[in-house]
């Protein structure tokens, strides 16, 4: 149940969007160049069982006879002018989350239904425009203006809702008599169990929900029981929205579009500063940001933002989102104007009091290398930028982590392996430069287990006139690799050896097993350069 606005509780409400034809009808919206040869009926095929086969068909297609799984070539025989378009599931998904993005206007419960439908959990919302059904018909109004044909239906549960929307009938008096005469595959059952439901004379979810619950549990498994109790409202899994409620949410509607980007970055202004004061009454700052613009035609363009600290500073806020479209491949498009505009903080952190300027006057609000790391993450990638972290590991190339800079920075200290035994002003343990993976060389040494005399690295021959030597470090036994070097697959003990050549210039070198005990011929790879 949901709450309204003085405390009562409010009946729970689902409205599920589905789209029949999503594929070619994205392709028809994203793609008019592709759609505009041809007026045949259009297919999408996808390769199955080694054979070209039909997966999405338009509705002049269905009219002719063509069926899902039925081979082009068929297909082809019996209509010579098809159009043919090759399936893209990855498109189709991110078309259909950007979708679920539009449907946020109506409510911050917004989930992908499957792989062609949408649910939203509506309850509570419909008042804002003028109940549950105005609601449902101004999203359907605005997906079809858009070029999408949907089917939609509301219920009490996203499960009776789904099917409702998936399997439409005539109008019925109440959601439960509608709900009762679905067809059994409204269960969605594996094909075998709905054709073994038909033949037992189960053929409406009525049918089913007037038998016993145990016999029909024991001949078909608690499946059918759980899908039969979750139609009938007797149960059902929560909704998992697309984006998690956020920590602040700031709304802006418009009775007319606006036309502008431009004039939509100075409202988002007004409205970072608004998420700004609510955060400061709590105590924190933001460390993720997101602006979603609502277009007039349904479709909704998020940016998103990530900081490495905890920020409420509007300019600086405002600032990243210009950043961050300044990097977008495709700029934001206003097509026929912005309708809405909504600013949320998906994640907040205590942050503490600043201190004032040395100078006096106003306290420094933002870290300037933190903001300098924000605007390059935000322009190369988040990946791009980088940090280490340390790691808990005596392994060298694994003694850290290159992690995002903007990711929030590990507590625990680095362990400066090798160091702690150096006296002040000696040279250091290890060297400021790894190689990663470390490169081979070619080594003589005076015997097998000695330490190394002359060596070949990059065509060029170094005589080694100083070493110091053996470091021994053993294999982490707990895992199954120490991942370093190809084709150790169980882990080696590795001799480093500081060593200097006849020009002066030092390597960190090891050897790669222990003779005999280990390998019969060790490896000698060179890991590190020291300045």
């Amino acid at each position: 149940m949901a709450m309204d606005g003085i405390g009562q509780t409010l009946p729970r409400r689902y409205l599920a969007l589905g789209f029949p034809f999503l594929p070619i009808d994205r392709l028809r919206v994203a793609r008019p160049d592709l759609w505009a040869a041809g007026e045949g009926p259009a297919v999408v095929v996808d390769m199955v069982r080694g054979a070209m086969r039909l997966g999405c068909i338009d509705a002049d297609g269905l009219a002719i006879g063509l069926m899902p799984g039925m081979t082009l070539a068929d297909a082809r025989a019996r209509e010579p002018d098809l159009r043919v378009f090759e399936t893209d599931p990855h498109a189709d998904q991110d078309w259909l989350e950007r979708l679920c993005d539009g449907c946020a206007r109506y409510t911050p419960n917004a989930a992908p239904d499957g792989i062609d439908g949408l649910m939203l959990d509506i309850s509570g919302c419909g008042h804002l425009w003028g109940g549950d059904d105005a609601l449902a018909a101004d999203a359907v109004e605005r997906l079809e203006r858009h070029g999408l044909r949907v089917r939609h239906a509301l219920a009490s549960s996203p499960e009776a809702a789904h099917a409702l929307a998936r399997f439409p009938g005539p109008p019925a008096p109440d959601e439960d008599a509608a709900v009762r005469r679905l067809p059994v595959e409204a269960l969605g059952l594996d094909p075998d169990s709905a054709v073994a439901l038909r033949r037992a004379g189960l053929r409406t979810v009525g049918d089913l929900a007037a038998r016993p619950a145990a016999p029909l549990a024991a001949r078909f498994g608690e499946e059918a029981i759980d899908a039969l109790d979750a139609l009938l409202g007797r149960g059902h899994r929560p909704l998992a929205p697309r984006r998690p409620r956020a920590a602040v949410r700031i709304d802006r509607r418009f009775a007319e579009p606006i036309g502008s980007t431009a004039y939509a970055l100075k409202i988002l202004e007004d409205m970072a500063a608004e998420a700004g004061d609510r955060l400061a009454e709590r105590g924190e700052g933001g460390r993720r940001f997101e602006a979603i613009f609502f277009r007039s035609d349904g479709l909704a363009f998020p940016l998103r933002v990530e900081t490495s600290l905890p920020i409420r500073d509007a300019p600086a806020i405002l600032r990243l989102m210009r950043e961050r479209i300044d990097a977008l491949s495709d700029p934001i498009d206003p097509g026929f104007g912005f309708d809405m505009l909504r600013l949320t903080v998906p994640q907040a952190e205590k942050l503490a009091p600043t201190q004032l300027a040395l100078e006096g006057g106003e306290a420094r609000r933002e870290d300037s290398v933190a903001a300098l790391v924000d605007r390059l993450s935000i322009r190369a990638g988040r990946a791009r930028i980088q940090r280490l972290a340390p790691r808990d590991s005596h392994i060298p190339e694994q003694a850290q982590l290159a992690l995002p800079a903007v990711e929030p920075r590990a507590p625990e200290p680095w362990q400066q392996l090798g160091d702690a035994a150096a006296e002040p002003g000696d040279p250091p343990m290890r060297p400021l430069h790894l190689f990663d993976p470390p490169q081979p060389i070619e080594v003589m040494a005076l015997l097998p287990d000695g330490p190394p005399h002359r060596f070949r690295w990059r065509r060029g021959l170094h005589d080694v006139t100083r070493y110091e030597g053996p470091e021994r470090i053993a294999p982490e036994w707990w895992h199954a690799s120490d991942g370093a070097i190809a084709g150790d697959a169980i882990g080696r003990t590795r001799d480093y050896y500081r060593v200097e050549d006849a020009r002066g210039r030092r390597y960190w070198i090891f050897r790669h097993g222990l003779q005999g005990a280990e390998t019969p011929h060790p490896a000698w790879y060179i890991h590190g350069l020291f300045a």
